[in-house]
């Protein structure tokens, strides 16, 4: 209320200021042009000019309000383009989270035409579109992004590589990412997506020689790309003897893989367990035994240990004697036992074969273990108890076989 009492004193002393300067001085104004001619007095002309800047004013404001009403109305005005293409981008995310496909696909393709940075909403769609099977599209889609942002080329050629490994065109996603490796060639998505592509398509050579640069890149954790590392070569290994016919050929081809490794990776457990069973499987048991002899006796691994058991040496008797040193230091371990039960079924001594077999089922109900006393059992001319531990081992390989029903003849 002061405030307007302030203005209105204010409004009083200016007017009355300027009805005094008025009386006290009238002033003359003249304007001649030509034969144009005006006078008037000097304050009967600025309230002229005043009236004339107000008018102008007003004129501004009503045009100004006309236009903003009709780009309120107006479908093509630059205003709701943009509430369009902002209603297209919203809706389109939404979609793409929600999985509903079509819709991302037509709604993030529309805004995309229309944002000056497009390259989100452009892969966004393609991936809509690869979801619905509609690969063209989805290749145009990604062009199109290439075209309007060229220095968004790595973005582009990482989404397309990953769709592609989605829709199983491996060999494509392949050539992709080769090719950015070679102009990006540190980049942590590239190594990253060339690791998961090579370990999907079993390429494991592949992986082995990739791997200096997944650890000069830190594309992944230390612990991580050791135990990649480690899967790699034990793959590597496994599938040494498969990938020739001729015997001879699997041997030598087996023994470059592991000459390849280190002298520290040939003393892995998980490698050399993997080189045994290679050996074994291709019928140099006599070298099989030896690696794993040697490996245990320098550092003692209970799956070694199990493997030893598969394999039959030179000496039947020797390698016998030889697991039974280890039970002094690891009496408690069932894998060791089932082994000297194996050995000992390889030097016809059925009780004593027995014995071991029953010593490991009391430390660890194993389904190996229970076929391998049920056999002997039934030799031995039990078959009531073979026939139980039959079924324990059958029912220790699938838990889930216990609830599926049966005849009744069946539980007799």
């Amino acid at each position: 209320m002061k405030r307007v009492y302030l203005i209105a004193i204010l409004a009083i002393v200016v007017a009355a200021a300027l009805g005094i300067a008025i009386a006290k001085h009238t002033g003359y104004v003249l304007i001649a042009y030509g034969g144009f001619r005006y006078q008037s007095g000097l304050w009967a002309a600025l309230g002229m000019l005043v009236a004339v800047i107000l008018v102008l004013w007003l004129l501004r404001y009503l045009i100004g309000l006309i236009l903003t009403s009709t780009g309120v109305v107006n479908p093509w005005s630059r205003r709701n383009r943009s509430r369009r293409t902002r209603i297209a981008l919203e809706q389109g995310q939404l979609d793409l989270a929600e999985g509903r496909w079509a819709s991302a696909q037509r709604h993030l393709q529309r805004a995309a035409e229309s944002e000056r940075q497009p390259l989100l909403y452009y892969l966004g769609a393609a991936r809509a579109a690869n979801e619905l099977g509609r690969t063209e599209d989805s290749d145009n889609l990604l062009e199109r992004a290439l075209e309007r942002q060229p220095q968004a080329e790595l973005a582009v050629a990482l989404t397309h590589a990953q769709l592609q490994m989605d829709r199983g065109d491996n060999d494509q996603a392949l050539e992709t990412l080769q090719a950015m490796q070679q102009r990006y060639p540190n980049n942590v998505q590239v190594l990253r997506l060339l690791q998961r592509l090579h370990e999907q398509r079993g390429e494991w050579s592949a992986l082995i020689r990739l791997m200096p640069e997944l650890r000069k890149a830190k594309a992944l954790p230390a612990e991580e790309l050791a135990q990649l590392e480690k899967r790699a070569w034990g793959q590597n290994l496994s599938l040494a003897t498969t990938r020739v016919e001729d015997p001879q050929a699997a041997r030598q081809t087996l023994e470059r893989a592991w000459q390849q490794l280190t002298a520290a990776q040939r003393q892995e457990p998980q490698l050399l367990l993997a080189y045994a069973e290679q050996l074994r499987q291709s019928g140099a048991q006599g070298e099989a035994e030896e690696v794993l002899r040697t490996a245990l006796k320098r550092q003692y691994e209970s799956h070694l240990a199990r493997l030893y058991g598969l394999v039959r040496g030179n000496d039947p008797a020797r390698q016998l004697q030889t697991a039974e040193a280890w039970l002094k230091e690891h009496p408690s371990d069932p894998s060791l036992l089932l082994t000297l039960g194996r050995l000992s079924l390889q030097n016809r001594l059925w009780g004593k074969a027995r014995d071991y077999f029953e010593s490991s089922l009391r430390l660890q109900r194993n389904p190996e273990t229970c076929a391998e006393l049920a056999r002997l059992l039934a030799d031995l001319g039990d078959t009531q108890r073979s026939n139980q531990l039959f079924q324990e081992g059958l029912g220790l390989l699938d838990e889930r076989l216990l609830a599926l029903p049966l005849p009744e003849g069946a539980r007799a």
